[in-house]
Parts: structure tokens; sequence; C-alpha cells
């Protein structure tokens, strides 16, 4: 709980009009509050770099069901700009397979936009393959983009 307003501060940062979609752009006053019943903080693994947070990564089950109960998927990964390119993504889903492994899941799974190659060479660098992919599922500022799905068995 104490790394909420750095966390609240690093999504406005990370989800510009850059991140590919800007229905997330934050408007007006910032929002402090990060954490929710949804997204509750035992969800998140923070990253932090010479004592501050740059960086957070959302795990959550992909459905309540139990029979998918091995399997959980990012929901969210995000670096501060400023922190970029010196290795916080790929410590983040290490230390999200380490943990999760720790738990028995079996599986970890998400979910990337075609347009972000630099994203998609990452995971596949940390040896997620893709699954699949769903066509034209987004129509971000007039152009269809796919959805890619990608996973890691661990």
């Amino acid at each position: 709980m104490a790394d909420q307003a750095a966390l609240a501060e690093l999504d406005a940062l990370a989800w510009s009009a850059d991140s590919g979609f800007p229905s997330t752009m934050p408007t007006g006053t910032p929002d402090v509050t990060f954490f929710s019943a949804s997204n509750p903080p035992e969800a998140h693994l923070v990253a932090e770099l010479d004592g501050r947070v740059v960086g957070y990564i959302r795990l959550k089950p992909p459905t309540h069901l139990p029979e998918n109960g091995h399997v959980m998927q990012v929901q969210g990964l995000a670096v501060r700009p400023d922190a970029r390119r010196r290795g916080v993504a790929a410590g983040l889903l290490d230390a999200a397979e380490e943990t999760l492994r720790g738990r028995g899941t079996r599986k970890l799974t998400l979910r990337v936009l075609s347009t972000n190659q630099a994203a998609i060479c990452l995971y596949e660098r940390q040896g997620f393959v893709r699954e699949g992919t769903l066509l034209e599922e987004f129509c971000i500022n007039g152009r269809y983009v796919d959805d890619v799905m990608m996973a890691k068995k661990l």
C-alpha cells in the first residue's frame, strides 16, 4: 500500500498516447488510487531502482474456474519511461515466474498488441511463444490492430 502513489504516477506515465490505448490516458486531476478490490496489492510485484519505484507487473487468474487454476495471466506490466532498457521488465517477468512456480502455477499467459514489437521481442527473449492472434481485436485511432496471445510453460 505504501507504493500506491508512486504506482499511480507510474501508470499515468506509462499509459501515454504511445501505449496504444488513448482511452486509458489520464484526464484532469491525477488519480492517486492504484489498488482496488479487483486489483489488490497482492496481485502485484513492484520493481525498484535506486530506491525508487520504476515498474510493476500485475498477475491474476485468467478465469475463476478451478479447471483453469494452474494458469496465471499478466494483466499489466509497466516501466517508467526513464527506467526502460535497463532490464526492469525482464526482471519483473523473472520474479513473476519464480513466484508463480513456488505457488504451483504451470503456465503464464499474456496478451500484447501486434503493434508493440518491442514488447513482443522482450516476451520472446523471455521464452514466451505465440499461441494465437485475435485479428482486428482493437480499433485504435481508426486503425484495426491484432491482439497477440502468448504463453510460457513454467
